[in-house]
C-alpha cells in the first residue's frame, strides 16, 4: 500500500521554457502582471517593500509543519523560503482558516497561499495561480481493520466523512453524495477516524504518505479508495506579478537541482519535466 502511495508523490514539474507555455497554464497565469506595470501596483515592488513574504499555511506534513524547535519546515516550506531569499525579502508563516484563504489573500493579511493547494476551478478562477508542481490525489482514510470493506466507491456511500472545510477533500465528497463533517484541517479529520466520531476520511494521498500507516502516527488507519488525480499550484492576488516570478524561480530550481533535492528530503519524488 505504501508503495502505492509513493508512486503518487511525484513532483509535475509543469515548468516549460521562457517564452514558452500550453494555452492551459497561459490561463492560469493570466493575472500576473506585464513588464510595465507600475510599482504600485506591483506586488513584487510590495512585497520588497516590506520586507516579507507572508505565506498563508496549514499543518501539513510533508508540505508545511513544524519541527522540534517550532520552525515551519517541509517541501513548501522550504521553497517558499527559498523564494523568499530569491527577492531579497523574509518568509513569514502565517496559520489561516483554509476556507478563508480566498478572503485573507485578498485582505492582504497574506501574499500567497502555499500549501499543497489544489488547482481547482474555484482556486483558479479567484486567483493567479503559479505552473503546478506537484501531482495529488485526494484518498479515502479507514481504520485497518475495515479497509477490505471499502475499495471501491460504490462501498463507500454508508460511511460517515471527516474532511477540511473549503478542501478539495470536501468537493470530491460532496460531489459523490456522501455523508460528511467539515472539521478545520485534515489532521483533524484524521483524529475524527481515530477517535471513532467519523468512519472514514478523505485527505491529499501526500499528507497520508506522512500521518497514515506503519511508522506514523496513525498506525491503525490505512488508505483504501483514490477518488481523483489533481496538481498543486501557489496563488497569489489576481494581477499579482509574482506569479511570473515564482514560475522563474521554479523553472531556476529545477535547472539547479534544488527543488529535487528538496523533494527527497521530505519523500517527494522528481519526475520529468514537462515540455
Amino acid at each position: 500500500m505504501k508503495k502505492i502511495l509513493v508512486l503518487m508523490l511525484t513532483i509535475l514539474l509543469a515548468f516549460s521554457l521562457v517564452g514558452c507555455g500550453d494555452a492551459k497554464e497561459t490561463e492560469k497565469t493570466s493575472g500576473s502582471a506585464s513588464s510595465d506595470k507600475s510599482s504600485k501596483d506591483s506586488d513584487v515592488a510590495y512585497v520588497k517593500e516590506k520586507g516579507t513574504l507572508v505565506i498563508g499555511i496549514t499543518d501539513f506534513a510533508p508540505m508545511d509543519y513544524k519541527d522540534d524547535n517550532g520552525e515551519w519546515i517541509g517541501f513548501d516550506a522550504d521553497m517558499a523560503k527559498a523564494f523568499a531569499k530569491s527577492l531579497g525579502v523574509k518568509a513569514e508563516f502565517v496559520e489561516i482558516d483554509w476556507d478563508n484563504k480566498i478572503m485573507e489573500l485578498d485582505g492582504k493579511t497574506i501574499d500567497c497561499v502555499w500549501n499543497g493547494m489544489t488547482l481547482t476551478d474555484e482556486v483558479t478562477s479567484s486567483m493567479a495561480c503559479s505552473n503546478a508542481y506537484c501531482n495529488n490525489a485526494q484518498i479515502v482514510i479507514v481504520p485497518s481493520d475495515k479497509a477490505d470493506k471499502y475499495q471501491d466507491k460504490d462501498s463507500l456511500s454508508d460511511l460517515s466523512f471527516a474532511v477540511e472545510a473549503g478542501s478539495a477533500g470536501e468537493e470530491q465528497v460532496s460531489t459523490l453524495g456522501l455523508k460528511y463533517t467539515a472539521v478545520k484541517a485534515q489532521a483533524d479529520a484524521l483524529m475524527e477516524v481515530a477517535a471513532g466520531t467519523s468512519d472514514a476520511a478523505v485527505i491529499d494521498s501526500l499528507m497520508a504518505a506522512a500521518m497514515v500507516g506503519e511508522g506514523t502516527s496513525y498506525t491503525d488507519l490505512t488508505y483504501t479508495v483514490g477518488l481523483n488525480n489533481e496538481e498543486y499550484g501557489v496563488g497569489f492576488r489576481k494581477g499579482s506579478d509574482l506569479v511570473s516570478a515564482l514560475n522563474d524561480f521554479f523553472a531556476a530550481s529545477y535547472a539547479d537541482e534544488s527543488m529535487q533535492k528538496c523533494a527527497e528530503t521530505y519523500g517527494v519524488q522528481a519526475a520529468v519535466i514537462k515540455q
